[in-house]
């Protein structure tokens, strides 16, 4: 009978759907810490994750692993090697939230270029008289460039083409494997893209370095919009607070930082042109359900035998393991 440990809180929706599977044991660890779980580690079968690292020694506890299941799509944290040299399966979510982190990204678009934050400190504070200065643009019209066009990124697209946008998108995997029909053209080049675009939206995946850095930014329009809503490190962040301090870049949306979260003395807190939030892009109500019940459900379907395996993430490497 296996055994699941879940580690973090789970929506109701992924905890009926467990305990209502027979033969199934599991037990639920609300905390969200690796010392919370690591120490229930010895007697699971399957792991059901959440945010928090999974790190080497922590997969050493494993004796009796087999999965663990991502509630989400990343796995920054999970040390995926460590997994695969003991042939247990790291399993994620399909699409259970690019609709959810595209629409954030729109918001904060939005916001940037209303410069929402100022204009409601006008309201509250004063003076009534900003609204004067005519900081607040307009999206008709203008280009975007998005950096990463994945299920993210095509969503993005489509949304934001209904405000008029002229749209780009920047993808060398995709330029390499043959670039998707529809309205949206491709950006060969980054730097070329940077200096077409005045609004800019990130939803690449995180590399070994930053993808916009202080060349970048360089090559952006004076004034430019950024947001970011795929991971912290993708931008540099000391040449984003330059880059902002000097005007490059005329207002940001930032959903995730280098360091969560970041420190009370982070200079990003400090500008009201930029719009910040927790790293809830993914995280709504809807999206948590999905998350939960595509994940618990991995986990069912890894011991059933049925689990698909293009959501197996090492699977290339641990096939063996994961026939059951």
């Amino acid at each position: 009978m296996p055994h699941v440990l879940v580690a973090g809180r789970l929506h109701p929706s992924g905890r009926a759907l467990l305990d209502a599977a027979p033969d199934v044991t599991v037990r639920y660890i609300d905390e969200i810490s690796e010392a919370s779980y690591a120490p229930h580690l010895h007697e699971a079968d399957a792991l059901l994750i959440r945010t928090q690292p999974m790190s080497a020694p922590t997969v050493a506890l494993g004796d009796k692993l087999k999965i663990v299941s991502r509630h989400g799509v990343g796995y920054d944290a999970v040390d995926v090697k460590a997994l695969t040299a003991r042939g247990i399966a790291l399993a994620v979510c399909g699409d259970v939230n690019s609709s959810s982190v595209a629409e954030h990204a729109c918001m904060m678009i939005l916001a940037a270029a209303k410069r929402a934050l100022r204009g409601d400190a006008s309201v509250r504070r004063g003076p009534w008289g900003w609204r004067n200065s005519l900081e607040s643009q307009d999206l008709r019209g203008r280009s975007l460039l998005i950096l990463g066009y994945g299920r993210i990124g095509r969503h993005t697209a489509q949304m934001m083409a209904g405000f008029g946008m002229t749209i780009r998108a920047f993808d060398p995997y995709l330029h390499a494997q043959g670039w998707p029909e529809g309205p949206v053209a491709l950006a060969t080049d980054l730097h070329a893209g940077l200096a077409w675009a005045d609004v800019i939206s990130v939803s690449a995946p995180k590399a070994d370095k930053p993808l916009i850095g202080a060349a970048e930014f360089a090559a952006m329009k004076h004034g430019a919009i950024l947001v970011n809503t795929a991971r912290g490190g993708i931008v540099d962040e000391a040449a984003l607070i330059a880059a902002i301090a000097a005007g490059k870049v005329g207002a940001a949306g930032l959903d995730v930082f280098e360091d969560e979260p970041p420190a009370p003395d982070n200079p990003l807190l400090g500008f009201d042109q930029v719009i910040l939030s927790p790293h809830i892009a993914g995280v709504t109500e809807g999206a948590s359900e999905r998350m939960a019940i595509g994940s618990a459900q991995n986990i069912l379907d890894f011991f059933a035998g049925t689990l698909d395996p293009a959501l197996i993430v090492n699977r290339k490497d641990i096939a063996d393991a994961i026939k059951t």
